[in-house]
């Protein structure tokens, strides 16, 4: 086992390296140059030696290869730059952000997982009955159902018409960190965000957990169980709930870059101070420190999201064992 963990973390090495690459890569030839940031009429928006200054102090007068591997050597040691608008830190800037997007993609998918398990196991012990079609459809629905236009809807039907939910930001700026009213006061801003992201997943869950308890039931070892004389519940959820949760696990892995993906859009159309919404300002306003800081934080949590995945199989299935 710790011969196996220990070539899995080398393994995100090299991986990690070709994400900064390929994202150092991306953002050097897209289209715009972030010196239009620091160029004001005061600065001399047409000064050719105001320009060439700027470019120099930012290091984009060098080789592109050169540049990335300052990049790289600043990235390495804990430093990714300052950002081109606020001028601060990257990793202040997104120190003060992760903890709200973690926030909102570990509560979605604790939720989406929950309810999707729950729902595939009713519709597989319930296969062709009104339940199982009820839960088929919906599933579809909410796999189909666009995340921006699903927000909107909540937006318009909440917070413009019932007047219910708050439909931007973590709190309210009245509120006081630390009492029970900020506490309940993000709660309610959170309500909205995590019903869409939770919505896709929750179909995709119950669609993987229903064909996976079908298989399992159908298995030798459940007659031996049931041939026993074991409750029918124990027979469902002690020895065919831990089996069927394999599958799941190889795509609770993969669940995750769908989560951090779909937050860059949710976390823009409710204004979440996330993550997500950092990239996307950042990435209209061509702050390309802040846009490539936030895509290696966001591939960061995708390879600690696999692994964690690889590791949990021996936790689920004790018949699994690394070497």
């Amino acid at each position: 086992m710790r011969q196996y963990l220990l070539s899995r973390v080398l393994a995100i090495v090299p991986l990690l390296l070709g994400v900064m690459l390929v994202s150092f890569l991306i953002m050097t030839l897209a289209p715009g140059d972030p010196v239009a940031a620091y160029l004001t009429p005061e600065t001399g928006i047409n000064n050719p030696e105001v320009v060439a200054a700027i470019r120099k102090s930012l290091g984009l007068d060098q080789p592109l290869p050169i540049r990335f591997l300052l990049w790289l050597g600043n990235t390495l040691r804990g430093n990714l730059g300052y950002s081109f608008v606020s001028r601060r830190l990257v990793t202040v800037e997104i120190g003060s952000r992760i903890f709200n997007s973690l926030l909102l993609a570990i509560v979605s998918l604790i939720l989406s997982l929950i309810l999707g398990v729950l729902v595939g196991i009713h519709s597989a012990l319930n296969q062709y009955k009104w339940s199982d079609y009820l839960a088929t459809v919906l599933a579809f629905i909410g796999i189909s159902l666009p995340g921006f236009w699903f927000a909107m809807m909540l937006i318009l039907l909440f917070t413009a018409r019932l007047q219910w939910l708050p439909s931007v930001g973590m709190t309210n700026p009245s509120a006081t960190p630390g009492t029970l009213n900020y506490f309940v006061d993000v709660i309610k801003h959170m309500i909205m965000p995590v019903t869409v992201l939770s919505l896709s997943s929750t179909g995709r869950w119950a669609r993987y957990m229903r064909s996976s308890m079908l298989e399992v039931v159908r298995q030798d070892y459940m007659r031996t169980a049931r041939s026993k004389g074991l409750l029918e519940r124990v027979v469902i959820y002690r020895h065919g709930f831990r089996n069927a949760l394999i599958p799941i696990v190889t795509l609770l892995g993969m669940s995750i870059p769908n989560l951090i993906s779909g937050s860059f859009v949710i976390e823009s159309v409710f204004g979440w101070p996330g993550m997500g919404r950092l990239g996307v300002n950042a990435i209209f306003s061509r702050d390309y420190q802040v846009v490539m800081g936030v895509t290696l934080f966001s591939s960061i949590l995708v390879m600690i999201g696999n692994f964690l995945a690889d590791v949990t199989y021996a936790v689920v299935d004790p018949r699994i064992r690394y070497r």
